[in-house]
């Protein structure tokens, strides 16, 4: 088993429904994502104590860039966790947005990087890679290190300090960062503007369950996300993440550190009866023809991600969608992504969250239906009893290891 160091503290995330907003999932939205609605919801998350907000990118959603402009300037402490596509946008003015975002919310800018989603919405984007997917994930390494160079090249910082170990394989750079030559990118000194407060720059977040992704997170990101899973399932991929960082280490005498994500739906009430039953709830007014639908897009996916979300459904479906304790797949027969839900009451799903936590992974992004309640429920009954469970462990092993 892979344990996280009991120094690390454990971040939680919230989640901003930039598509909508209900009770309901498969079914029209009963809330539109206006401006005030997203504030709403945003402050509420950060009054409950989260450190972030995921905002997502897609079809569906608007903008992630323009709404975490709109949140932070309503929010203290909040910090805007925001997609960039690569291949959309180059990655020196994406450089010069994130540094734009972190000099206008004080430091609390942090980037997702997105290298697909389905592979309609990437055609309808006009993504020359909509059908390479490994290919989407060397250019995403590109992309992030040609970020990085401009964000430290504007600073004066020598990139080789802090680039991912994988960097400069393959590629021609000089020594002062002034040029760089990549399969899919090159630039002539790519300098970032305005300076970005965090230093060495702001994080990345990466998600991705195949090989190439895995290495590219240890190469590159801060923070390696996954959706939600049973626990035996995230200790696997963990642990296919260490071999890789001994793998790169070996190779190249570097050693990153990277911390593990989890992106996952809760919903808490004061019994597990009532907590099951809200759950139903949620897909009770799906239509048959939309899981029918939804079977079908899911099914043309190229992401690995999605393909494990897919082959846990099809798992659970003779098992009421029941997964392990208090884990549910219910809303992934209309739900793509990160669809598990964590259900009981606030000591299960602490206990649930904490068992996660164990296992090494210490970030979490969560989200509920509808999001501007269950952000104050889940602050109000959950967040307390995490907070005071690690901190007994964390104390704990200080006193063991002094």
């Amino acid at each position: 088993m892979t344990c996280v160091s009991e120094q690390e503290e454990m971040k939680f995330g919230w989640f901003l429904p930039t598509a909508g907003d209900g009770k309901y999932v498969g079914v029209a939205p009963e809330r539109e994502p206006s401006l005030d609605y997203m504030i709403q919801v945003a402050q509420t998350a950060e009054t409950a104590g989260f450190e972030f907000v995921l905002i997502p990118t897609g079809g569906a959603c608007l903008d992630a860039w323009v709404v975490g402009s709109a949140v932070m300037s309503h929010t203290k402490t909040l910090r805007p966790l925001v997609a960039i596509r690569p291949g959309l946008v180059t990655p020196v003015l994406a450089a010069r947005m994130g540094a734009a975002l972190d000099q206008l919310s004080g430091g609390r800018a942090m980037i997702n990087v997105v290298t697909g989603s389905s592979v309609r919405d990437l055609e309808e984007l006009g993504d020359p890679l909509a059908h390479a997917h490994d290919e989407r994930y060397e250019r995403a390494s590109e992309y992030m290190e040609v970020m990085k160079r401009s964000w430290t090249q504007s600073t004066g910082l020598n990139l080789t300090e802090f680039a991912g170990s994988g960097a400069q394989s393959n590629r021609e750079a000089s020594e002062d960062n002034q040029e760089f030559n990549g399969k899919y990118y090159n630039f002539k000194a790519p300098v970032g503007m305005p300076e970005t407060v965090q230093k060495p720059y702001p994080p990345f977040y990466l998600g991705g369950s195949s090989p190439i992704a895995k290495r590219v997170a240890v190469e590159h990101a801060d923070t390696f996300l996954m959706w939600g899973e049973p626990h035996d399932w995230i200790q696997e991929q963990i642990e296919e993440i260490e071999v890789i960082r001994e793998q790169i280490k070996e190779e190249t005498g570097k050693d990153r550190q990277l911390r593990y994500g989890m992106r996952a739906q809760v919903l808490i009430r004061d019994t597990e009866e009532e907590a099951w039953a809200a759950a139903w709830e949620i897909i009770s007014k799906v239509p048959p023809e939309a899981i029918e639908k939804a079977k079908a897009i899911f099914a043309e996916t190229d992401a690995t991600n999605q393909r494990r979300q897919n082959e846990l459904r099809e798992l659970s479906e003779k098992q009421q969608f029941v997964v392990g304790p208090n884990l549910w797949t219910g809303l992934s027969v209309v739900r793509s992504g990160g669809a598990i839900l964590i259900v009981g009451t606030a000591e299960q799903v602490a206990e649930r969250l904490m068992e996660y936590g164990d296992l090494g992974v210490t970030t979490f992004i969560l989200s509920g239906y509808p999001h501007l309640e269950e952000a104050e429920i889940f602050g109000r009954t959950v967040m307390p009893i995490i907070r005071e469970k690690w901190s007994s462990r964390q104390k704990q092993h200080q006193v063991t290891t002094n």
